[in-house]
């Protein structure tokens, strides 16, 4: 495996870098602090995420003060290529990975936890195996050394995949018991079933089945036995009740025909006092029609006297086509008072609408007066405004000419004052400045010849500090006395131009403060000017809205006026047509009394018509009774023939026996059905007995065969039990045959490397146990534990082990297998040059030895000048970010 390149953005100090990764020793070179560590970290972070975070969490890879965090790297492995991509996002107090994707010659990998399990697939190594051989990270250098045998034998046994051996000897053993357990299981299934049949078998059942079949045969044929008999009860009793029935049923017919006598009888005697009924209802209708026909007689005596004539001469037609004439008169009268009511309504309605609409007109007229007079209130108010604001427009303008005369003798125009002002001062500050500066000499100036003068009365010289006899220098001081004159006059000069200006700054201020009252007064005439010219037109506007009004007013009075004349020509107009009304109701009454005469006269006709019909259909009724009379008498007479008949076909001794046969039948029959079903129940509780024994049988069969099952998987289970128990032995064998082949050649590859980095010649050799136990002998062969070395040689035994088990990982037992780089953090730590020397000779080494990639981080120059390619890392104070540059080439710009 080879890192080919690594991008970061956001990831701890680095904002923003990108960096190509050679093969052979590339070393990342940089003062401390300034984000070496950090470059590795990330390589160790694209491949594993979290779980390379140790203790941390995701937000403290998030550069501060940006959101999320992005690190890509790109690696080649087994002739593959490959790329990691991992995105960080803070939300809500809280960093989480938005984005975790890998991609591989065959396809793409995504989310965390599939990149992290692929990534451990490939390298056979999860993150701390991946610590443990390939990145000796900074502060971890005596990791292996501190470690107790049994962490040790644990790390370089998952390194050497020799774990996933004791995992499966221990799922062997798991399974062996697992195995164990369900046997003893079965064992105890067997002995059971075995005591269940024994104990049902020596019941005899087979022999108790037979018994109760037997029995069974035996009751079944005394029930078809008793069956038989009891049939033949039941055809005697259904004889004599069918003789008891017929006889029955001529006693009924006897007494139903003597019933059915006694009703025709009466039925006879009601329809005669039904027929003497109707003929006195006859007598009455006679009677009734005599007395109508006398008072249609009086009716038309009436009528004769009125002259009306008669109008049933012709029947009743005829008085159907009086009433027609006399009705469509009385409907003419009606349609013509409701056409008379409907216009006098429309007169009052149109006289009502005329007065209500001249009462609307007045009360119009008077509120447009009323608004006139409103009107006019503030058109009087709107002319003393006017005037007011007339009078304050030329009070702006008088102090509008008055602030424009100040301009008259400014030494600016009108607009300038502010550039002025600000030119003024500007000049003030620059004279300021120079005193300020000029002051500063001076007091320098001053010093130095107090110091002369003091150096002088000592009688040295002001400048060497040598006697002051024949000196060059000593009239050095007159001059420097000459220069503080000078100075402090141009000083006073200059303080005298700064108070001018101070004062001509006064009075631009003041020109620059009546300029803005000059354009504030000139805004405030334009706005009065508005206000006039407004109001010049509001109020021409509301004159001619008053002489408007005062029209409307005149206008709408004269209406009102018109409209009640109207509305008393409408009421006349109604007063006649109700005239008119009257003398058609009397008209009307009239014809009603004609027309009700005319209707009784045709009502009476009727009646009596009605009355000889109702004569005619009792009549009838009478006659068809009588009829009805003669049909029932023939009846009666038919019925007591029918009963003699009857009286002499019933016999008593007949009816007796057949009494006597039936008590005997019942009594038979009750006594067989009552034996029958205690015979019933017995049959039924031996089939419920042979049905128990049957089940018995069959339950004995079935124990029968699961106990031949449950032997079978015994000793199944019996040979997967000694089958477990080899296997288990097996892989605990083949783990500790491994662990000694890996043992014999890491102690060698050990002790090649630590001679190759250790320059002094102490120790004879380095022994690693079975149990991997670390102890170091010296020439004299005293025993020595690692963590009595010095720190150096610690430093030095620690990258000997570390090297060595990358080795035995890289060349394999079986053969090479892909690693990733060597990464070395920080390895020179505790090491003085010359062992610095030994550890390029241990890098060299490895390369030689086919390490396809080493990434050395440090601060050593030795060790920069043995790389192949060298990564310069260094800060920004100002920002705190890190960037990378390479061969001298820059790369990445930190922010």
């Amino acid at each position: 495996m080879r890192f080919e390149r690594i991008r970061l953005a956001n990831f701890k100090p680095y904002a923003d870098a990108d960096l190509r990764l050679d093969p052979g020793v590339s070393v990342i070179h940089g003062p401390n602090g300034s984000g070496k560590s950090s470059l590795l970290e990330s390589c160790f972070f694209a491949l594993y995420g979290s779980a390379a975070l140790d203790d941390a969490n995701l937000e403290d890879v998030i550069t501060k003060g940006a959101e999320d965090a992005e690190v890509e790297l790109w690696f080649t492995h087994a002739g593959g290529e490959y790329r990691v991509e991992r995105r960080i996002r803070r939300t809500d107090d809280r960093a989480r990975t938005a984005r975790c994707v890998m991609e591989t010659p065959g396809g793409t990998v995504e989310g965390a936890r599939d990149v992290e399990r692929r990534i451990t697939d490939m390298l056979r190594m999860d993150a701390d195996a991946f610590v443990n051989c390939a990145y000796v990270r900074q502060g971890e250098v005596n990791k292996l050394i501190h470690a107790t045998p049994s962490e040790r034998q644990d790390m370089i046994d998952d390194l050497l995949q020799l774990g996933k051996l004791e995992d499966y000897r221990e799922r062997a053993s798991e399974a062996r018991l697992g195995v164990k357990d369900v046997l003893s299981g079965q064992r105890e299934v067997a002995e059971n079933l075995r005591d269940q049949i024994a104990e049902k078998e020596e019941r005899n059942l087979h022999a108790k089945s037979n018994d109760l079949e037997s029995e069974r045969n035996e009751v079944a044929a005394e029930i078809a036995n008793l069956e038989e008999n009891l049939d033949t009860a039941r055809e005697t009793y259904q004889g004599a009740v069918e003789v008891l029935d017929r006889h029955e049923r001529k006693r009924e017919e006897l007494a139903d025909l003597d019933e059915e006598i006694a009703d025709l009888r009466d039925e006879i005697a009601a329809t005669e006092r039904e027929r003497e009924e109707l003929a006195d209802r006859i007598d009455g209708l006679e009677s009734e029609r005599e007395s109508r026909r006398e008072d249609r007689a009086d009716l038309l005596a009436e009528s004769d006297r009125l002259g009306e004539g008669d109008p049933s001469g012709d029947g009743e037609a005829a008085v159907d086509a009086a009433l027609t004439d006399l009705r469509a008169e009385d409907d003419r009268l009606r349609a013509r008072i409701e056409r008379l009511n409907l216009e006098v309504q429309d007169r009052t309605g149109d006289a009502d609408r005329l007065e209500s609409r001249a009462e609307e007109l007045d009360a119009e007229a008077e509120e447009r007066r009323e608004t006139a007079a409103d009107l006019a209130g503030s058109i009087e108010d709107d002319e003393a405004t006017l005037d007011e604001r007339r009078e304050r427009l030329e009070s702006i303008e008088a102090e509008i000419a008055d602030l424009e005369a100040t301009f008259e003798d400014a030494p600016v125009d009108r607009g300038d004052a502010e550039s002025h002002l600000a030119d003024l001062r500007q000049r003030r500050d620059d004279l300021a400045d120079e005193a300020g500066d000029l002051r500063g000499d001076l007091r320098a100036l001053e010093e130095r010849i107090e110091e002369a003068e003091e150096l002088l009365a000592a009688g040295k010289c002001p400048e060497c500090g040598q006697p002051v006899e024949d000196s060059p220098h000593v009239d050095r001081v007159d001059e420097d006395r000459e220069r503080a004159r000078d100075l402090k006059s141009d000083v006073e000069d200059l303080e005298a131009d700064v108070e001018d200006l101070e004062d001509r700054i006064d009075e631009a201020e003041d020109l620059l403060e009546t300029e803005r009252e000059l354009e504030s007064r000139e805004s405030t005439r334009e706005d009065v000017r508005e206000l006039v010219a407004e109001t010049e037109s509001s109020l021409a506007a509301d004159r001619e809205r008053l002489a408007e009004l005062r029209e409307e007013a005149d206008r709408l009075t004269e209406e009102a006026e018109e409209h009640r004349e109207k509305a008393a020509e409408r009421r006349d107009a109604a007063e006649a047509l109700r005239e008119g009304i009257a003398d058609s109701n009397a008209e009307r009454s009239t014809l009603r009394e004609r027309i009700e005469r005319v209707e009784r006269i045709g009502e009476l006709t009727d009646r009596i018509d009605e009355l000889g019909d109702e004569v005619d259909g009792l009549q009838e009724r009478r006659e068809s009774k009588a009829e009805l009379n003669d049909e029932r008498r023939d009846r009666l007479a038919d019925k007591r023939e029918r009963r003699e008949t009857l009286r002499e076909e019933f016999d008593e001794d007949t009816i007796q026996e057949a009494r006597e046969e039936k008590n005997r039948a019942e009594q038979y029959i009750e006594k067989a059905e009552t034996k029958l079903d205690d015979l019933g129940e017995r049959r039924e509780e031996l089939d419920e007995r042979i049905g128990g024994v049957r089940n018995e049988i069959g339950e004995l069969e079935d124990l029968r065969d699961r106990l031949s099952a449950v032997e079978e998987r015994r000793e199944a289970l019996e040979d997967l039990h000694d089958e477990a128990e080899e296997l288990q032995e097996t892989y605990g064998e083949l783990r500790a045959e491994l662990r000694r082949k890996n043992v014999e050649t890491l102690e060698r590859m050990l002790n090649e490397t630590f001679e190759l980095v250790y320059e002094n010649d102490s120790y004879a050799h380095i022994e690693l146990d079975g149990d991997y136990e670390l102890t170091v002998y010296q020439k004299d062969g005293e025993p020595l534990d690692p963590d009595q070395l010095s720190g150096g040689e610690r430093a030095l035994f620690n990258l000997s082990l570390r090297c060595a088990i990358y080795r035995l990982l890289a060349e394999g037992i079986e053969g090479t297998a892909p690693l990733p780089p060597l990464i070395l953090d920080e390895p020179t730590v505790f090491l003085d040059s010359g062992h610095v020397s030994r550890l390029v000779e241990l890098v060299d080494h490895m390369r030689d030895l086919g390490v396809e990639q080493i990434v050395v981080v440090t601060h050593d120059e030795e060790l920069v000048g043995a790389a192949d390619s060298v990564i310069r890392v260094e800060k920004d104070p100002t920002t705190n970010r890190s960037s990378v540059e390479r061969s001298g080439m820059d790369l990445v710009a930190g922010d």
